[in-house]
């Protein structure tokens, strides 16, 4: 097998970055190289990433690119890269020992270097709260709920050639959120093959509160305004929550209070694939703490959709107001 290139980007991650390094010492196939850009902490983060460097448990290199996105950050590091195959990782997640075997595994099923494949890997949370378990279950997927046909992965777990990175001209550095999304675009257009690798496992912990959540959704969705992405989504999220609701709910009010039932039946079957992921899940829980995670839900679903109808507006009118700048990405 060919070399592979090991890459992430961190800031501000002290906390954290031990867990990633520590999970990729115990890789059941260990990488040629770990290259890791950090973009400016003031946490320590870079003087624990020199110890490890020092300490030559891994083959640890470490690029500081002060100020640096996250898209910017991976094409440094991928362009340091000496090996053909990367593989992509985050700060902040702690990787199954059979991450990197399992990335490689469709690359190794077709030793042509210039194989047109994308190994797409999976990610569950590793919640350690009850608020981290409504999380999870209200904004992740389970497994069974990915078509491997229409994946698209994040690159917190993907593996793909370093040649195929050079021919969609890398990362979008023009945006700082939603570019992984941008990125495997760029990559299905160009003809390469998505090859769903469920066992190449990434851990990760959810937003562990409201606040933080709702900034990552007005960042995810000012993303995609800037990108142009998923305009239908968003516009029936407007629709709802602007027209269809305050007219269901005026109507109940000042015709009958039946048109009440339809929101709460709307609100029943946006939140029937939440609960269905919430109740395995809060099986180890208290009754008060089932009760609590329960009423999280749909809490947090609403919090996620008023962060994103701020936020799309916000990136659109990013997007007009660099319209001469900003490429046409999907040329």
């Amino acid at each position: 097998m060919a070399q592979v290139s090991v890459i992430a980007t961190v800031k501000n991650e002290s906390c954290s970055i031990g867990r990633l390094l520590e999970s990729l010492c115990r890789q059941t196939r260990q990488p040629d190289e770990v290259i890791i850009v950090d973009g400016g902490s003031s946490d320590g983060t870079l003087d624990k990433l020199r110890l490890w460097e020092d300490s030559r448990r891994l083959p640890l290199r470490t690029l500081v690119e002060p100020g640096c996105n996250i898209s910017r950050g991976r094409n440094v590091a991928i362009a340091a890269a000496r090996g053909p195959v990367i593989a992509s990782t985050d700060a902040g997640v702690r990787l199954e020992p059979s991450w990197l075997a399992s990335l490689l595994q469709p690359f190794e099923a077709n030793r042509e270097q210039s194989a047109p494949i994308v190994a797409c890997g999976f990610f569950v949370p590793e919640a350690t709260s009850v608020f981290e378990t409504a999380m999870g279950a209200t904004v992740l997927p389970v497994l069974d709920d990915v078509n491997p046909e229409r994946f698209l992965p994040s690159s917190r777990s993907v593996a793909f050639l370093k040649s195929a990175w050079e021919a969609v001209g890398g990362y979008p550095e023009w945006l700082e959120y939603c570019e992984d999304l941008i990125f495997d675009f760029r990559l299905r257009a160009r003809g390469y093959r998505f090859v769903f690798v469920p066992t190449a496992i990434v851990h990760f912990r959810p937003r562990s509160s409201l606040c933080v959540f709702f900034k990552q959704y007005y960042r995810y969705a000012r993303g995609d305004g800037k990108a142009d992405l998923w305009r239908k989504r968003h516009a029936v999220r407007y629709l709802i929550y602007l027209l269809a609701l305050p007219t269901l709910l005026w109507l109940s009010v000042t015709k009958s209070l039946l048109w009440g039932v339809l929101p709460i039946l709307g609100m029943a079957i946006a939140l029937w694939t939440p609960y269905k992921r919430l109740l395995p899940a809060a099986k180890s829980f208290s009754a008060l703490g089932r009760l609590r995670a329960i009423l999280l839900v749909p809490v947090i679903r609403v919090t996620g959709d008023v962060a994103k109808m701020i936020g799309y507006p916000v990136g659109i009118h990013w997007r007009w107001r660099h319209r001469h700048d900003v490429p046409r990405w999907r040329d």
